[in-house]
């Protein structure tokens, strides 16, 4: 009689840990009744009862809904477009902008209005990132560094 207890109780859990799993992982749509997580809650406080009840009354069997498509495969999505001359207009206008942001100075920079920035890596500033990072590019700090004894 013990074995008869002890093979259903483990029937039991494993019943209720796939019932628990396929609830967990069924796409949320496709749960009917309530929303997916008071299934789950469902499955877990009542082990054997909330399983059968998910199976057969939550679990939706129809098929999945079908996904939508891909911004760049809708050819709605992309609504109207611009005309060649409002879409050169916008163009120069962004350019424009680009050309007003680069030549912008930021608190601390001392630089004339009309000055270039020195291009990246030139040599003619620090570099941030090797600053940062404590890599040594050939700067004075090699020079406060205390002799090895």
């Amino acid at each position: 009689m013990v074995r008869f207890v002890i093979i259903g109780a483990v029937i039991a859990v494993a019943f209720t840990l796939y019932a628990l799993v396929d609830a967990a992982m069924t796409d949320a749509n496709r749960a009917r009744g309530v929303p997916k997580p008071v299934w789950v809650v469902i499955v877990v406080l009542l082990p054997v009862i909330g399983g059968i009840l998910w199976l057969a009354i939550g679990k939706g069997r129809g098929p999945l809904p079908t996904p939508r498509s891909a911004p760049d495969d809708d050819p709605g999505f992309s609504g109207t477009r611009m005309s060649d001359a409002e879409l050169d207009e916008h163009v120069r206008e962004l350019e424009d902008r680009l050309r007003e942001l680069d030549s912008e100075t930021f608190p601390g920079e001392d630089r004339p209005k009309g000055a270039e920035r020195p291009a990246r890596g030139s040599g003619d500033e620090p570099d941030a990132d090797a600053a940062e990072s404590g890599i040594d590019n050939g700067t004075e700090a090699d020079d406060q560094r205390p002799e090895p004894k």
